[in-house]
């Protein structure tokens, strides 16, 4: 579906510019613009939120496979930071104000990375609050990849709570609150009534205003299971009910559970740890096992075993009870070298599959989200400001949003997820995957392999087209049903055009 995917960037921006040139006089709505237009020209704003501790900062530093964002509880995680790509790292702090100060980062021997916010030097003089964060750095994940890490969603400070709100969520009260992300990954330890609330404000995707892409994310998987080597099997049934809940809400994409602790120790496995699991491998599989009750128990000097206390209280601060269990376990099966033994954690850690679903979700339709944001924008600014010579735009904003078939790709998705068609599994499976659920490549989406001919591709797609419209016309279906009938002929109409 590459025919509607470029364009509608360049559509956007121009209905950008034309909305720039009719408002300049408007200070507030020139500011908004010009931030639309970055948006277009910017990588793709994916935000992490959830509760207090759910290891937002933890999982991003999986994704990125290093170790740049605080985990420990210090001011630095209560502030939204943006990390962005960067040829040198550096960390910036940002007032409401527009002031701006160099932050100090500091590696500590124990607890990793940590921004100083204690003694800043604000352009301009005196002292001001930090409203955000922004982190620059080499890191290839973050070439294609803004991510914004929030403060917890669930904090007993108010102002830190409404950090992420203001950036997420629309205020009611200002007709030209905006959201600041175009994706949103939301970490759930437990699923109630704050997570669901927020949510629901987040996605609001009947409106048109918030992200199209929220995935959900079974956070600290590991801890479910009690650190125990099914952990994550737990783990996994535990998603599969979080999802059945949240599918009737249709607040998310997917539901994934990922151990976020394991899979960033796994991206960055020493060989010296290596070596302490080989030598913990060769204990008696009951002895280890008593050891291992606790992780006081297991770091304790007087509990005998071929590594020393102080490297096992590292270990388990690292990897977790459930990641030791894991590593100690993969080497009594064979594994015989650190490379082997990472990617075998890294597997099992979940992250894996996260960076799939959001490939799929969030990458490959970067150009789709981010249009979406900003026409969402565009449209809110529009409409604060009536009785212009920009209202002349609304419509063309309007009829862009509709026309984009991507969007209308994305909404049934997760639509999917909620309302029930009434169509033969096989043929769910295949409207799903026309739609671009398992990726947007043309061959991807007719179920073909990568190499298959040309003409392959044609006649595959035109049976597709004809059943799917064929589908949609038949008298007993119901709206729904014709709808997402229609949505799939285009979709396959669309590949006859790439």
């Amino acid at each position: 579906m590459t025919s509607d995917i470029a364009p509608v960037v360049s559509r956007a921006g121009a209905l950008i510019e034309s909305a720039r040139r009719e408002l300049a006089g408007e200070p507030r709505a020139r500011a908004l613009l010009a931030d639309c237009a970055r948006r277009l020209a910017e990588p793709l704003r994916v935000a992490l939120a959830g509760s207090l501790k759910a290891g937002k900062s933890t999982l991003l530093n999986s994704l990125v496979g290093q170790d740049i964002a605080p985990t420990d509880a210090t001011e630095c995680t209560r502030v939204v930071t943006w990390y962005r790509h960067g040829g040198t790292p550096a960390v910036t702090a940002h007032a409401r104000d527009g002031a701006t100060a160099n932050v100090v980062v500091r590696r500590e021997s124990v607890g990793g990375l940590t921004f100083d916010l204690e003694a800043l030097r604000w352009s301009g003089g005196f002292a001001r609050e930090v409203d955000h964060l922004e982190v620059d750095w080499p890191a290839a994940a973050l070439a294609h990849t803004t991510i914004i890490d929030t403060p917890g969603t669930s904090s007993l400070s108010r102002d830190i709570s409404r950090r992420t709100s203001r950036l997420l969520t629309p205020d009611a009260d200002d007709e030209l609150s905006l959201p600041g992300a175009d994706a949103v990954v939301y970490l759930l330890r437990r699923l109630d009534a704050t997570d669901i609330d927020f949510l629901e404000r987040v996605g609001a995707p009947a409106d048109g205003g918030g992200p199209l892409g929220v995935i959900g994310v079974v956070s600290r998987a590991d801890e479910i299971g009690a650190g125990r080597i099914d952990a994550l099997h737990s783990a996994r049934e535990v998603a599969a009910r979080f999802a059945g809940e949240l599918e009737r809400t249709g607040l998310c994409q997917a539901v994934i559970p990922v151990a976020g602790l394991l899979a960033f120790a796994a991206a960055t496995l020493r060989q010296q740890e290596f070596a302490a699991f080989q030598a913990l491998a060769g204990v008696p599989v009951e002895e280890l096992a008593a050891a291992m009750l606790s992780v006081d128990r297991f770091a304790r000097p007087d509990i005998a075993l071929p590594v020393p206390p102080a490297d096992r209280a590292r270990l388990a601060d690292r990897f977790g009870m459930f990641g030791i269990r894991m590593a100690v376990t993969l080497i009594r099966l064979g594994v015989r070298d650190s490379a082997t033994l990472a990617a075998e954690l890294t597997e099992r850690s979940g992250v894996d599959e996260l960076r799939a679903v959001l490939d799929v979700q969030f990458a490959q339709r970067a150009d789709q989200l981010k249009a979406h944001s900003a026409l969402s924008a565009l449209a809110k600014v529009l409409a604060a400001h009536p009785g212009t010579a920009a209202d002349r735009l609304m419509p063309r904003v309007r009829t862009l949003s509709a026309d984009v078939h991507g969007f209308a790709e994305l909404r049934l998705l997760g639509r999917l997820r909620t309302d029930e068609l009434t169509l033969p599994p096989p043929d769910l499976a295949e409207l799903h995957r026309l739609i671009g659920g398992s990726g947007i490549a043309t061959h991807l989406r007719l179920g073909l392999p990568p190499d298959a001919s040309p003409a392959i591709r044609r006649e595959q797609a035109v049976a597709a087209v004809r059943k799917w419209r064929g589908r949609a016309g038949h008298p007993l279906a119901d709206q729904f049903t014709r709808s997402a009938c229609l949505v799939a002929a285009r979709s396959a109409e669309g590949t006859l055009e790439s």
